[in-house]
């Protein structure tokens, strides 16, 4: 039954669809330069499309699979809900990064005219993203519960994000920071080329990692954030207020925020100012209008006030959280100068200086998040750090619009190094590439925000599900549970940064071999096989994204049936809290790695082609996998955990044969094994 709350929400995700697709048609007819610029934009559309495609045939064949047990286990409502989750999250990534890489050459063309123009094709097209990811997630959420009108099978909604949001970012990490750290390694340290040289034979898979890591990677990200937060809010909104508006406010929110964003989309113009002012008048002009929205909401559709504080708390979390993220990270602040400044004695000093860095900036998220906690469960309990989650992404539509615009520019600024464009329109693409670090900071900032109150939105809603109002953490499966789900985020980094170095291992030797076997390279005389680091960074992540995703799926599952429900309990406690600090450390330090080597490229402590340079060049490889691999899949690796324990808790309550317990044990057995086993290769190798 469609009522007019759910009505509403459908509406503005239809308009936040139809809005996006419109701005697809502008982008398109926007000039994409000569030839050349056609050809190379040609190539790393091409890559980006042969990888998307195979990375979403293995995340097929496996939901798939999850279907089947999910329709056999549970139910068909909950098998429809999980392939809807992943089917709306796949076309969110794939529409809007299939976007990114036809904007790139727009933008890189329009820098001809100046930096303005420029921002105006990047920023429509990281529009289009963020408006198909919050239109496309609110428009399942309401409308699979208009449909069926159960919250249980809703959950299977939001996991079916969840399980695509982790291969897209964990594959896509692998990609593009293999690529990265392979191009950067020996184009710039051993071959002293210029970043996006053509003559680097790993610069196409760099730039078609942009877009399959920073687009459709990161849109996966959020979406599942945003739909999780969604869902949870309301299972726990059940029995609030009146005539079920604890279950239909968050749509409602959700609707509000959408159109905050479309507002304030059209704020983000340059005029006299620079494009980080233009980007964060977007962003607070919709913050604005979100405090406004929600007011009226809490004032005039709920009559309680305490929804205005806490959907306010979540919002001001986000900014907060977000902020920090760029004092820390950006090179226009001391802390990212001082990681610059300690290359002046070797690359070991500036990658001790970043850790430290990161590690630092733990405090204040976690000092944020707490009392946004404790705040919006004092006002309206378990549902209102749920609330505060749904507020925190309600602005989602423009927050990662300009994250995902990022990638754009920097494939702007690659495509006019690769044709040999004017040094001012580099320029222009590269000033936008360089803001777009510092939205990228913040976007990642919200997205580790809002996984952390997501996880423990859906937290209480497992322990809710299987009756749990405490934890005996003196319970020897209890502290068995604690300590190794705070072991996993470890163990999950550990495997992700892996991948990312052994595929940047075969790179690296592919690209040296093309030098010293292909003469005329590095004359420009003859053409690197850039295919073959394209296949490279391919198969490289769809090989090692499987292992990841089994540990985020299967570890609730063995843990829930061999110790029980409250172990279960534990093991998410670990979880979400080493996860949480781990995925803040490793953004802050691998983002200030990053803009560190910028500052010093911008002209300062040597400038390019320094000793500084190079060293600051080694912290940056190592910041990669940091920031866009390992990090950002914690946040999904500890909210997948979290929603797979809700969706089984009816079966975990109801205990499990030991014959099942003991086979769940040899699984846990067998995986041991397998991965020190995988590792001693590794070293080996080495």
């Amino acid at each position: 039954m469609f009522t007019f709350s759910i009505t509403v929400a459908i509406a503005m995700a239809v308009l936040a669809i139809i809005y996006s697709l419109a701005l697809v048609t502008v982008i398109n007819k926007k000039s994409a330069g000569n030839k050349k610029m056609v050809d190379i934009a040609k190539a790393i559309r091409d890559g980006a499309k042969a990888y998307l495609n195979k990375q979403y045939t293995s995340i097929a064949a496996v939901a798939v699979i999850l279907f089947v047990a999910l329709l056999y286990f549970i139910g068909w409502k909950s098998a429809v809900g999980f392939m809807i989750g992943a089917v709306f999250s796949s076309i969110a990534g794939y529409v809007g990064m299939n976007v990114a890489v036809r904007a790139n050459v727009r933008t890189c063309e329009a820098a001809r005219r100046g930096t303005a123009p420029a921002l105006d094709v990047a920023f429509k097209s990281g529009t289009v993203m963020g408006l198909l990811v919050v239109g496309l997630g609110l428009l399942a959420a309401a409308g699979f519960y208009a449909i069926f009108r159960d919250l249980e099978a809703l959950i299977a909604l939001g996991f079916g994000g969840s399980l695509v949001a982790l291969f897209a970012r964990v594959g896509g990490g692998i990609y593009t920071k293999a690529a990265d750290v392979g191009a950067d390694l020996v184009g710039k340290v051993e071959s002293g080329i210029p970043e996006d040289d053509p003559r680097n034979p790993a610069v196409i898979a760099d730039n078609v990692g942009d877009n399959v890591g920073d687009v459709a990677g990161m849109g996966a990200d959020l979406y599942e954030s945003y739909v999780d937060s969604l869902v949870v809010a309301m299972v726990l909104g059940v029995g609030l207020f009146t005539t079920d508006k604890g279950i239909f406010l968050p749509l409602i929110m959700a609707a509000a925020g959408i159109l905050a964003s479309v507002l304030g989309s059209f704020m983000v113009r340059i005029g006299k100012g620079s494009p980080h002012g233009a980007l964060n008048k977007g962003i607070f002009s919709s913050a604005i209008l979100m405090v406004i929205f929600s007011y009226i909401i809490a004032r005039y559709y709920v009559s309680d006030m305490y929804v205005f504080y806490v959907a306010i708390t979540g919002l001001i979390a986000g900014v907060i959280i977000g902020l920090t993220t760029q004092y820390f990270t950006s090179d226009q602040n001391r802390p990212t100068q001082e990681v610059a400044e300690a290359t002046t004695t070797g690359a070991a000093t500036n990658i001790i200086a970043g850790l430290a860095l990161g590690m630092k900036s733990t405090v204040i998220p976690v000092l944020v998040v707490a009392v946004a906690i404790l705040l919006s469960y004092y006002l309206l309990g378990l549902f209102g750090i749920a609330l505060a989650a749904v507020g925190m992404l309600s602005t989602l539509g423009i927050t990662l619009a300009t994250d995902t615009y990022g990638p754009v520019a920097d494939n702007a600024a690659g495509i006019a190094e690769m044709a040999g464009l004017p040094s001012d329109v580099r320029a222009h693409a590269e000033e936008l590439d360089a803001v777009g670090n510092t939205t990228a900071a913040v976007g990642k900032g919200f997205a580790i925000g809002s996984a952390a109150l997501t996880s423990l939105a859906l937290f209480a809603g497992y322990s809710q599900a299987v009756g749990l109002t405490a934890i005996n953490l003196i319970s020897p499966p209890v502290m068995v549970g604690l300590i190794i789900g705070a072991m996993l985020p470890f163990v999950f980094s550990a495997m992700t940064m892996k991948a990312v170095g052994d595929a940047a291992f075969a790179i690296v030797e592919e690209v040296r071999r093309q030098f010293r076997e292909i003469k005329g390279i590095m004359q420009g005389k003859a053409d690197p096989d850039y295919e073959k680091c394209i296949s490279i960074s391919t198969n490289a992540a769809l090989k090692q994204m499987i292992s990841p995703a089994l540990i985020a799926v299967l570890s609730p599952v063995i843990i829930g049936f061999v110790l029980g429900p409250e172990a279960l309990g534990g093991l998410l406690a670990g979880a979400i809290s080493a996860g949480f600090l781990m995925a803040v450390m490793m953004a802050n330090a691998g983002g200030s790695w990053d803009n560190s080597k910028k500052y010093i490229e911008a002209g300062n402590l040597g400038g390019k082609g320094s000793d500084n340079h190079k060293a600051a060049v080694v912290g940056d490889t190592v910041g990669d996998p940091f920031k866009d691999a390992s990090g950002p899949a914690i946040n999904i690796l500890i909210k997948l955990m979290s929603i797979a324990a809700l969706l089984t808790a009816p079966m975990i309550l109801s205990g499990a044969p030991f014959w099942v317990k003991i086979t769940l044990v040899a699984i846990v057995l067998v995986a041991t094994v397998f991965y020190s086993i995988s590792f001693k290769k590794v070293s080996k190798t080495a």
